[in-house]
């Protein structure tokens, strides 16, 4: 036998209509609808661009009150002859001020040299004490 005798055969039959046919196609696009995060970029972007130009406002005053300011000075020549005048001032307030400094170095040097004298001293009599101390017990 065979198996072809076994398969069920299924008939299909089309029946046709006589109502007319329409073809609808079915699409949809979603709706963009901004969530959460989104709205607060943009919020964010907003309020730094709106922060951003004033920053830019600001810088350009304070260029245009530069440029004022240095019209408004006087000549470069009184500028530079006060100047000349504060570094001879300085000058002679470092080299008092160097004067000072050797000579409480020189003071410092002298008392660390008495110190190292009476150390040695102090060492000298510590070395004698501790031979006559060993010739008493050894003797």
């Amino acid at each position: 036998m065979s198996a072809a005798r076994f398969i069920p055969m299924i008939k299909s039959r089309v029946v046709p209509s006589l109502a007319p046919t329409t073809i609808r196609s079915i699409s949809s696009t979603a709706s963009y609808q901004k969530g959460p995060v989104e709205t607060a970029k943009d919020t964010l972007k907003q309020a730094d661009r709106t922060v951003s130009d004033a920053a830019v406002k600001g810088i350009n005053k304070g260029a245009q009150a530069k440029d004022k300011l240095k019209e408004s000075m006087p000549g470069s020549g009184e500028v530079k002859g006060k100047m000349h005048e504060a570094k001879g001032e300085a000058a002679e307030y470092a080299g008092e001020g160097k004067g000072k400094a050797e000579q409480m170095a020189g003071k410092a040097k002298g008392k660390a040299e008495e110190a190292k004298g009476k150390a040695e001293e102090t060492m000298g009599e510590a070395a004698g004490k501790a031979k006559e101390a060993k010739e008493k017990h050894l003797g």
